[in-house]
This record gives C-alpha cells, structure tokens and sequence, in this order.
C-alpha cells in the first residue's frame, strides 16, 4: 500500500500558495498558484495530485485538513444531488470539489487525518515542502 503525505501553504492568506505530496516519505509532486490563492485551495489541490498519482492503486493519505476529508466523504454527497449547491449559498471552491470528489470515489484511497504542527514526521515533511513550493511560486512571478 502506497503512503502519501500532503500539505498546503499560502502567505499571505489569501496570497501566494504551493502545495506538496510526500509519497513514501520522499519528495514527489510540487506544485502551486503564483497569487490570489488560498490554503484550503492548495491542501484540495495536493489531495488531487496524489489521487491521481496512486491511479487506482490501494493507498492512504494523511493529511491535516478535516475540511477536505469533510468536503470529500461527507457533504459533496448532499452537494451533488442539489445540483451542486448547498444551503448557505455558493460552494467555494467547486472546481476543486468536482475533481477531487470523483477521483476519491473511485479510488481505492483511505484518508487520514493527522493533527498538523504536531510532530508526525511525514506531515512536517509536507509541511517543509508546501512551504518551497510558495517560495518557487514566488520565484516564478518574480
């Protein structure tokens, strides 16, 4: 079984953002938004890259943020059957949400929440490298 590891990062907030997926405790996919980005957008969009890397293939994936893994295995269920809209108005965020969504529900994925900023080494890994993905988003717009 495959092991991921992802984070995201944004400062400001909103702001610049880079995101990473620590795959077998090693470095394996960066990427990110140059601006006007959120950390919610970069933990959705590195759940999504390691998704689509494992391809179907049994994994688990830890991660810190429970609103993805809410989003995800509780509340786009009721989304998608109003026709992707939700009581409190619009759904932020739903470009992310309508790609990650099938991708999870197709996949033979596990998500894990793990308590962020505490210690668990494959989370600060994530941690380091959603941080140098931002700083490269910086770089790049520079």
């Amino acid at each position: 079984m495959i092991t991921y590891y992802t984070d995201g990062s944004c400062e400001p907030n909103p702001g610049t953002g880079g995101f990473a997926v620590i795959k077998e405790m090693q470095p394996h996919v960066l990427g990110g938004e140059p601006a006007d980005t959120t950390n919610i957008r970069m933990e959705g969009l590195a759940l999504i890259a390691a998704l689509k890397d494992a391809a179907g293939e049994p994994c688990q994936i830890y991660t810190d943020s429970e609103f993805w893994i809410n989003v995800i295995t509780k509340w786009s269920l009721a989304w998608e059957k109003n026709n992707w809209i939700k009581k409190g108005g619009a759904i932020k965020n739903i470009d992310i949400v309508k790609e990650v969504c099938p991708l999870y529900r197709q996949s033979k994925a596990e998500l894990v929440w793990v308590r962020g900023h505490n210690n668990d080494p494959g989370n600060e890994l994530a941690d380091h490298w959603a941080n140098e993905a931002r700083k490269q988003q910086l770089e790049k717009a520079a």
